[in-house]
């Protein structure tokens, strides 16, 4: 239900897992293992989480947007994307700056010819630029603050 928000918390830097094929006694289970708060857009699940005492909230939102913005209200949560802390949207683990040169291999020709920061994630091996796709994130991120900013 929310893998795309997941993907969004993670470049923002935060420590998300996220599961498509747990029960819902089995996520409530390793939330509380963990110590994670349960995030869900499934009302009844939210109120089965909240009367054991766990911490979770019930995700509304209907846009990426509305949803970053909702987190960011009950949170606290910057919207401004920090590379320097960004997780890997696939696997969680903090990314880490490389040179060019060592990705060179790994990226299509006309990517290094245009761009010269890189960032790789040392769990999957993802390579990571600030190519076209950017300037959607930005915008996500300013409709996010605009959200935030009428709640």
């Amino acid at each position: 239900m929310l893998g795309k928000l997941t993907r969004w918390l993670r470049m923002l830097g935060h420590d998300v897992e996220y599961s498509r094929s747990l029960e819902d006694e089995e996520l409530i289970e390793r939330a509380k293992a963990e110590q994670r708060i349960l995030l869900t857009r499934d009302r009844g699940l939210y109120q089965r989480a909240m009367t054991v005492g766990l911490a979770a909230f019930l995700v509304e939102g209907s846009t990426e947007a509305k949803r970053l913005a909702e987190l960011a209200r009950r949170f606290n949560i910057s919207l401004e994307l920090d590379v320097a802390v960004s997780r890997c949207p696939k696997c969680n683990s903090r990314i880490r700056t490389v040179s060019k040169e060592d990705v060179l291999n790994s990226i299509p020709a006309a990517t290094a010819t245009y761009y010269d920061e890189f960032w790789r994630c040392p769990g999957c091996g993802q390579v990571y630029w600030q190519g076209s796709h950017w300037k959607r994130i930005e915008e996500t991120l300013k409709d996010a603050e605009e959200s935030l900013q009428r709640l």
